[in-house]
């Protein structure tokens, strides 16, 4: 009797590897782990009153509850998308409602622009570490990733340009607090960076989820508000992703892409052949949060957040050793550390789990090419001041034993 098996799956997705992070957030539940694994809003400030009286009002309503629960157009409910629209050119970004589409969360939209321009073997560039999710989607289409390191202005100027000169499809980047290392470009290194996009006629994928997340100094306009200032003749490479994720809810699960329109009408194809379109009710919802709600949740989000990176930031600088360096983020929800080579954080993660009851992400996971698996990241955003000192007070501990069993091996 002949045995059947399914045919061989394509090589992008065979290529796929399980999201360590993913993987940690099943630890939070567990109350002895003290978790700086997920980069994920804390359910405590989610806006749950106003969230029920909204789905209440709809379900009172029959005739507001049959459009709410219906099929609707792809491009996006209209006025969310003319919030979105207001909210942007606030903020310096020539948009409107025809350049802007709504996606299930930023992750949608880019695997939307993923699939839109990367053929296989296509340069992509990202900077030097990068989110782990845009890793993840991009590569599903086969690219050939190139890597640029970055300082604490952004991506090195010298390695982008090499990178723009092999003439990649487009270079992804977090230009605030960016997941995992919580680097914020310069506004002098963005405006060098859009030179070099147009020199050599490379697209830029801003992904801004943690933008409204600034807890010191001034906001720096984005890339596509310094496109904008430039003028239309310069034509429209930025190409800008938002969320409301990360301020209102993560589970209404809107994302949305503002781009020239006609890279807009492609995607509206790409969304109908996936899923048609987002949740109707979900994104009526999310339009009365963001109209309601924002400007509040994001004055109510900072200072409790702020609380959290500085009680973080004083418990490393107080209890950690001093090989152990990390970066002073001016917003967002992550610190990056590095360790002395010779430490595996994968294997200091185990460690920590077991002896420490302290989870985080080793830093790894987040390099599109050569992994430096001394390095670390750690998301203050869940957990209250002294919880936060505590579990940094423990895992102090544990790197000060393998840094001190590590020196007794060398000798």
């Amino acid at each position: 009797m002949s045995h059947s098996s399914l045919p061989a799956l394509a090589q992008g997705v065979n290529d796929l590897r399980a999201s360590e992070i993913r993987e940690l957030l099943k630890l939070i539940n567990r109350p002895e782990i003290i978790s700086f694994a997920g980069g994920i809003p804390d359910p405590a400030m989610f806006p749950l009153e106003t969230i029920g009286k909204s789905y209440a009002a709809i379900l009172g309503d029959p005739a507001r509850a049959g459009d709410a629960f219906q099929y609707s157009i792809s491009e996006g409910f209209p006025p969310l998308r003319d919030w979105i629209a207001g909210y942007l050119k606030g903020h310096g970004i020539e948009t409107g409602a025809d350049r802007i589409i709504i996606t299930s969360g930023a992750q949608q939209a880019l695997d939307f622009l993923g699939r839109a321009f990367i053929e296989p073997g296509d340069g992509v560039v990202m900077t030097d570490p990068s989110y782990l999710g845009a890793i993840q989607v991009f590569g599903t289409y086969r690219p050939h990733f190139i890597a640029v390191p970055m300082d604490a202005e952004g991506a090195k100027l010298a390695e982008l340009e090499a990178a723009f000169a092999q003439k990649p499809k487009f270079f992804y980047l977090t230009p605030d607090f960016c997941n995992p290392a919580g680097i914020t470009t310069s506004l002098a290194r963005r405006a060098a960076i859009l030179d070099l996009a147009y020199k050599y006629n490379v697209a830029i994928i801003e992904d801004s989820p943690y933008e409204e997340l600034r807890y010191d100094g001034a906001r720096i306009p984005s890339f596509a508000a310094l496109e904008a200032r430039r003028g239309a003749a310069n034509g429209n490479l930025v190409i800008y992703v938002g969320s409301l994720s990360k301020v209102l809810t993560p589970a209404l699960r809107i994302g949305w892409v503002s781009a020239d329109a006609g890279l807009i009408n492609k995607l509206v194809l790409l969304k109908q052949a996936s899923d048609l379109h987002c949740s109707t009710v979900n994104q009526i919802i999310a339009n009365e949060l963001a109209r309601n709600s924002h400007a509040s949740q994001v004055a109510k989000l900072r200072p409790t957040y702020k609380a959290r990176r500085d009680a973080m930031l004083a418990a490393l600088k107080r209890s950690f050793p001093a090989e152990v360096t990390w970066n002073v983020p001016d917003g967002g929800m992550f610190i990056w550390l590095e360790f002395p080579e010779g430490v595996d954080c994968a294997e200091l993660l185990a460690q920590a789990i077991k002896d420490s009851n302290v989870a985080f992400v080793p830093g790894s996971a987040f390099y599109a090419t050569e992994q430096k698996r001394n390095t670390a990241r750690l998301s203050f955003s869940l957990g209250e001041p002294a919880r936060i000192e505590e579990g940094i007070e423990r895992l102090a501990v544990l790197v000060r034993n393998v840094l001190q069993a590590n020196a007794a091996a060398a000798e």
